[in-house]
């Protein structure tokens, strides 16, 4: 722990270099290269390299500043990552694109399908991962938009790295999906909004082994108070819910940094998952901050089936650390408690919602 701090005050330092050196010249995209350092249950201690875009329109007012990254990391879990993703908007916001690219040979754990499968059933398994996801969106009125997605998903070249349980459902699969959205945006900045809503409704139709439906439901809300809206209070509810037989990646996941934090990313797999996130962002002073956070979530596969253990409570504290005074950018470590003895330590860059 002690090298990863040093290493995270290397980057912190590298960081505002970069962003001091970006903000003496006005320009329309700036580029950040930094190096990625970073921790979560998933990865244990990563290092790579990632590049930040913003990209701003500096004529027209409606515009909300785009961004793009590209990433890459090799993690302690010997797991390769190199991943692309962006949020970008056209002019006065008439149209709007996001998208993900990501290739992973990726060493994991596995615990069956369920909201209460045990710490015994764990087992390792390797696979190749390859996920292409883009949605295209129109404006339709104000700050709704209407959209129209792809994704591919891929986990293929699998093999079990344990050999005391087998799991019929884990194995190769590929997924085709076309996705109907309605999205309503007014959030003031993508990466760190401090006022605003965020809903989504994604309706999505898969074509793997069999066919299935996946639906989502991702309401937000940032309340923004003080001087300069310096403290910000965050809401989030969101729904996944599955009709059909998906595959195991493609169940509805507790965990992760941008969901529920304090839970091993896969550790519970089941068709419906509701969770109420709320979470409280206090500036201190120059660039430091605070946020403490937590909620309760439901994992179940259907609704009379739901037992005690179909609570998932977690909560956490997290650091923050301003990157990007312009567009308000923060460095962020969060560290999460959740049920069944798990936990999470995450460093990531911008807001978890």
């Amino acid at each position: 722990m002690k090298q990863n701090f040093v290493l995270l005050i290397t980057v912190i330092l590298l960081l505002k270099f970069e962003v001091q050196a970006q903000h003496k010249k006005d320009k329309k995209i700036s580029v950040l290269p930094v190096p990625a350092i970073g921790y979560s249950p998933e990865t244990k201690t990563y290092i790579g390299v990632v590049t930040l875009f913003t990209i701003k329109n500096l004529n027209d007012s409606l515009t909300r500043s785009s961004n793009a990254k590209i990433e890459f990391n090799y993690t302690w879990n010997k797991q390769l990552v190199l991943e692309t993703g962006w949020n970008y908007f056209l002019p006065e916001e008439q149209w709007f694109t996001r998208g993900l690219m990501h290739f992973s040979k990726y060493p994991d754990l596995y615990y069956g399908i369920g909201f209460d499968t045990p710490e015994s059933g764990e087992i390792s398994f390797q696979s190749n991962r390859i996920i292409f996801d883009v949605d295209l969106f129109r404006n339709l009125k104000d700050d709704l938009f209407l959209g129209l997605g792809f994704n591919y998903s891929s986990y293929n070249n699998l093999e079990y790295l344990s050999d005391f349980v087998f799991y019929p459902e884990l194995k190769e699969q590929d997924n085709f999906g076309l996705k109907l959205i309605f999205l309503k945006d007014s959030r003031n900045n993508i990466l760190s909004p401090s006022k605003g809503n965020y809903f989504e409704f994604n309706n999505s139709f898969n074509f793997s082994a069999s066919f299935y439906v996946k639906s989502t439901v991702d309401y937000r809300h940032y309340l923004g108070f003080g001087e300069n809206k310096q403290h910000v209070v965050a809401g989030r509810f969101f729904h996944s819910g599955i009709w059909g037989n998906p595959p195991f990646y493609d169940y509805s996941k507790i965990g992760g940094d941008k969901y529920v934090r304090g839970y091993f990313l896969g550790r519970f797999r089941e068709k419906n998952l509701s969770s109420i996130q709320l979470e409280l962002r206090n500036h201190l002073f120059w660039r430091i901050g605070i946020a403490t956070f937590g909620g309760l979530s439901l994992m179940y596969e259907k609704i009379s089936m739901m037992e005690n253990e179909s609570f998932k409570p977690n909560f956490g504290l997290g650091l923050r650390f301003l990157v990007d005074k312009k567009e308000n950018t923060n460095l962020r470590i969060d560290y999460a408690l959740g049920a069944d003895n798990q936990s999470g330590f995450y460093i990531s860059f911008g807001e978890s919602f």
